[in-house]
Order: C-alpha cells, then sequence, then structure tokens
C-alpha cells in the first residue's frame, strides 16, 4: 500500500467541453482547459451522496434500508484572489458551463483516478474580511448530470 498526500499530487482542472457521451475527455480537451491547482485554497463537495430508503415490515422491528436517489453533494471551489488578473471572476462567472476534472492521485497518462464532473457555476463571489489572511473568491457548481469517477487518464494523440 502507498500512501500519499493530496497537496502535491492531486490536479484540477476546469475543462468547458467534453464531446464524450461516456464524460471521459481527451488529452486535447483537457489541455484546451485551465489548471487551477494552485491557485485552489479549500475544496468542498465533489461527491456522490445517496439518499437511502427506508423499508420497515410488520415480521421485525428493525428498519432496514434500500439504496434511494443519488445526488452530488453542494460543490464550490475556493480560490486566491489574484490582485491584477480577473480570470476568475471572468472564466468562471455565474452561468458558465463545463467540467471539473479532478486528477486525484496525479495527471500520469494511463493512470486511474479521474473524476469527471459536469457543472455549471451558480455563485463566483469575494471573501471580505478584517483577518489577516489572503484575498479569496469562492465559485459555488451544481452538478448537473452524473459524474463519472476513477476513470484512466488520457493519453497524447
Amino acid at each position: 500500500m502507498a500512501r500519499f498526500n493530496r497537496k502535491g499530487v492531486t490536479r484540477i482542472y476546469f475543462v468547458p467541453t467534453i464531446a464524450s457521451a461516456e464524460l471521459i475527455p481527451t488529452d486535447a480537451e483537457i489541455t484546451a482547459g485551465t489548471d487551477y491547482t494552485g491557485q485552489i485554497n479549500a475544496i468542498d463537495g465533489f461527491s456522490l451522496e445517496n439518499t437511502p430508503i427506508e423499508t420497515p415490515d410488520m415480521a421485525s422491528t428493525f428498519v432496514s434500508k434500500i439504496g434511494g436517489d443519488d445526488s452530488a453533494a453542494d460543490s464550490s471551489l475556493t480560490f486566491y484572489e489574484d490582485s491584477a488578473l480577473d480570470d476568475i471572476e471572468t472564466d468562471l462567472a455565474k452561468g458558465t458551463s463545463g467540467y471539473i476534472v479532478i486528477f486525484s492521485k496525479g495527471k500520469t497518462p494511463g493512470a486511474k483516478g479521474m473524476d469527471v464532473y459536469p457543472v455549471t457555476v451558480v455563485s463566483n463571489s469575494k471573501a471580505y474580511t478584517t483577518d489577516n489572511e489572503a484575498a479569496k473568491i469562492t465559485v459555488q457548481f451544481t452538478v448537473t448530470a452524473r459524474p463519472v469517477f476513477n476513470q484512466a487518464v488520457p493519453t497524447a494523440a
């Protein structure tokens, strides 16, 4: 077992388009995206949740459950704000649709660990504070369709 720290390994991209109905991007589509890894301060959500259904019956006082509807967790990325550039504000403006692609084990071609979330930006908000910390922007996303998990990182064409 080779344990690792996600910091320094995991990469997070915003990819504007993916042609495949299976949500597997090509190397060219990933290259056309933006690597935001170095600008991200915090990650929230980007997981699948299930709402189990209770199935009580008269034969037992135990209430069993079965799997119910899946949904994506409320998801956001918090970025460091740039004092000169406004790429986060413009590239990830409210209403922007695309894909968050997370390379959980790095972006090595052929390696497993690529997760793809179809998303729409629903909020892009600066955080204002008097605390002694770097300026930040939080971008909230809705996950618009079932994500795919643990796919192989594509190789260059």
